[in-house]
């Protein structure tokens, strides 16, 4: 799915026929009040794709920034006991 565009709501209400129209097609909107976001428009079912991408994201990041394993063996049992009170 492309990314999303912002828009304002005003110009959502206005817009509302061609936006949906578009949203048919595969784009997604933001929908802003003041500037701040405050809904996604989607096509329906993206959102459990798009939630499911970005879980993806973040366990890639967490994966890329969690500290190395020791090279030596280790022992799991230990490691698992030791996190117990």
């Amino acid at each position: 799915m492309p990314p999303l565009q912002t828009i304002g709501s005003y110009e959502t209400k206005t817009h509302l026929a061609d936006l949906l129209r578009q949203v048919r097609a595969g784009q997604g909107f933001t929908i802003t009040q003041r500037g701040e976001p405050v809904a996604d428009l989607l096509p329906t079912g993206s959102g459990i794709r798009r939630a499911g991408v970005q879980a993806a994201a973040r366990m890639r990041q967490f994966m890329q920034d969690a500290p190395p394993l020791p090279a030596t063996p280790f022992d799991l049992r230990q490691l698992m006991d030791e996190g117990r009170d």
